[in-house]
């Protein structure tokens, strides 16, 4: 990746305004025949200065990865965001980081990008290092429009609000792509095979938000897709353990165990409930496999 053109900030939810970056800084490594990649930031920093997850992530580490793979990126390079980085200057970081280390060609940044520490370095200062170290760089103006509309109100706050109220739809609209849960099918309890409902279970990352209850969802397993309802949450007809993503997927039977699987929210149901019996909730499980069903039959193609 020497001599990258490298979009730089943390990206959070690569949502509809981070794409406008992202597309600037595809173009500018076209012009200049070099690789793209997005230059990002772990844990993030918010998450570093208060000494614990306060962030909910929309996009860790590996759903980053995936989603910037279909977005045409050639890679994605992650800098450990620690103490030492923290202190560099915005001088420092440029040299140390970007020309030495990185050999960067050009970056992209959004206006209100800030670097180094005390977040001295500003969009000016990069454009006068890039003069002096000769790469090249393009401050994207604030973006207010894209192919869908506005994007006034689009931003990684709006979307884990609309997520913690499972107002699913919502976020789709402002990430411009439904939002995703990506991790590896993990052994359960088996309960719900016991119950007529075999699940895929993924452990979700740790800083999820996401309103506990029942989705309709959509699941990629090695680029085949399916339809299916999902259960976030707890289970507190059993156990009201930690946080797992249970996915029964539709038409479907076979194992899926140490497999990596995407999924898509589509549309919420209802909130997570505590059954008096495990036919009761088998029953509703029933109702909840039908309704998504009609769910995932009714959504435009395009979602």
């Amino acid at each position: 990746m020497a001599g990258a053109v490298v979009a730089i900030g943390n990206f959070d939810g690569l949502h509809r305004g981070h794409a406008g970056v992202i597309v600037r800084a595809l173009g500018l490594a076209k012009r200049l025949g070099r690789p793209c990649a997005l230059l990002t930031f772990e844990p993030h920093p918010a998450d570093f200065f208060a000494g614990k997850s306060v962030i909910f992530r929309l996009t860790p580490r590996e759903a980053k990865e995936a989603i910037l793979d279909r977005m045409g990126l050639d890679g994605m390079i992650v800098l450990t965001f620690d103490a030492a980085l923290a202190r560099l200057s915005a001088e420092d970081f440029v040299v140390k980081v970007l020309v030495e280390r990185l050999a960067i060609g050009g970056i992209v940044a959004g206006y209100d990008f800030h670097f180094g520490a005390k977040r001295a370095g500003t969009p000016d200062v990069l454009k006068q290092a890039g003069e002096r170290h000769g790469f090249a760089v393009e401050i994207v103006d604030k973006i207010t429009y894209d192919a869908s509309g506005s994007l006034d109100a689009v931003s990684s706050t709006a979307i884990r609000e609309a997520l913690q109220a499972g107002d699913v739809r919502r976020a789709r609209e402002l990430l411009g792509r439904p939002f995703l849960i990506e991790g590896e099918v993990v052994g359960g309890a088996q309960r719900g095979r016991e119950l007529g409902f075999p699940t895929a279970n993924i452990v979700p990352d740790s800083s999820c938000r996401l309103k506990h209850g029942i989705y309709a969802v959509t699941i990629n397993v090695e680029g085949v897709t399916y339809g299916g309802v999902a259960s976030f949450g707890r289970r507190p007809t059993f156990d009201d353990g930690p946080a797992l993503l249970e996915v029964y997927l539709f038409d479907f039977s076979g194992d899926l165990y140490g497999k990596m699987a995407e999924v898509a929210f589509v549309d919420f149901l209802r909130g997570e409930e505590k059954f008096d019996s495990a036919e009761a909730l088998v029953a509703k499980m029933k109702e909840d496999a039908a309704r998504a069903r009609e769910m995932l039959a009714s959504r435009k193609p395009a979602q």
